[in-house]
């Protein structure tokens, strides 16, 4: 009988961890339900379950070979070391957070401890402009629809606030000669992430002199952000150290947030900020023009 019990056990064990493994590297986003399973089972959560279906294996040694080899791939996809550049005073220093609904624009500048060329705060509370307004009356605050925040050290522009009929929304705006793209995609379930992106890509009609920011809810590794990917740089990728992923609670995970340059534009250094005031980590990057 117990013999029975470790080979049903070992036949779980296979077919859990192929099924995971075929959604992860073939399937994807295949589907809508499909890219639902694809986003909620990212390579490190698939990583933990190999490792504990082996607890109860005395051979684990299949299991600890995969281990090491999805590690090695995600470490490849994710961690990334970069030189530091020379920062320069009229250097263009830009700042995206998804604030959880329960921080403002002081928060926010505790947690970057600095007040860049521009912040873009998505899902932030309330700010009291006036308040803020009189505080730094040498800078400038925006808020725009669906509660996205922009400060800013020079007078911005907004070209065009558009908002998809499920609630993602694109911010056109420009400042100090760059445009910018303000992205906050809708994070329900409900919604097809093909529908949303198809909008944002839809949206972003240039790719000189232009900065694409913000909170896209799909992963890096997502099809529907091939047209940034041809398009931009990613700042993180090109100038980031540490791992990519700025979403959960500062847990590796998901790559949700991205910052994208045009190429015409030199990234000099990106940082992730982790934080515990939200449950999305901060995203820092110095451009020079």
């Amino acid at each position: 009988m117990l013999k029975v019990l470790k080979i049903l056990y070992w036949i779980i064990n296979v077919v859990i961890i192929t099924a995971l493994l075929i959604l992860h590297f073939v399937i994807k986003e295949a589907g809508y339900k499909e890219s639902l399973l694809y986003y909620s089972l990212p390579l490190p959560l698939i990583l933990v379950v190999v490792l504990l279906l082996s607890v109860f294996l005395r051979k684990k040694k299949y299991h600890l070979i995969l281990a090491a080899t999805l590690l090695i791939i995600w470490l490849g996809r994710s961690f990334k070391i970069h030189l530091p550049e020379t920062i320069k005073d009229n250097d263009f220093e830009v700042v995206f957070w998804n604030a959880s609904r329960d921080n403002g624009f002081e928060e926010a500048f505790n947690e970057s401890e600095s007040m860049p060329d521009v912040f873009v705060l998505v899902e932030s509370q309330k700010n009291d402009l006036e308040k803020l307004q009189l505080k730094y009356p040498k800078y400038f605050f925006y808020r725009l629809k669906r509660e996205i925040y922009v400060f800013s050290k020079t007078e911005v522009d907004v070209v065009n606030e558009t908002i998809s009929n499920f609630s993602s929304s694109v911010i056109n705006f420009k400042t100090k000669g760059i445009n910018f793209y303000a992205v906050d995609v809708s994070g329900s379930t409900d919604v097809p992430r093909n529908w949303e992106l198809s909008f944002v890509n839809g949206l972003i009609s240039t790719n000189q002199k232009t900065i694409v920011l913000g909170d896209f809810n799909v992963p890096f590794e997502s099809k529907y952000l091939n047209q940034m990917k041809t398009e931009f740089n990613h700042a993180f990728n090109e100038k980031g150290n540490g791992f990519r992923e700025t979403w959960f609670w500062n847990l590796p995970l998901l790559s949700l947030d991205h910052i994208w340059v045009s190429k015409d534009l030199e990234i000099l250094k990106t940082q992730k900020i982790n934080t515990f005031k939200s449950d999305h980590s901060m995203l820092k990057t110095y451009v020079r023009n």
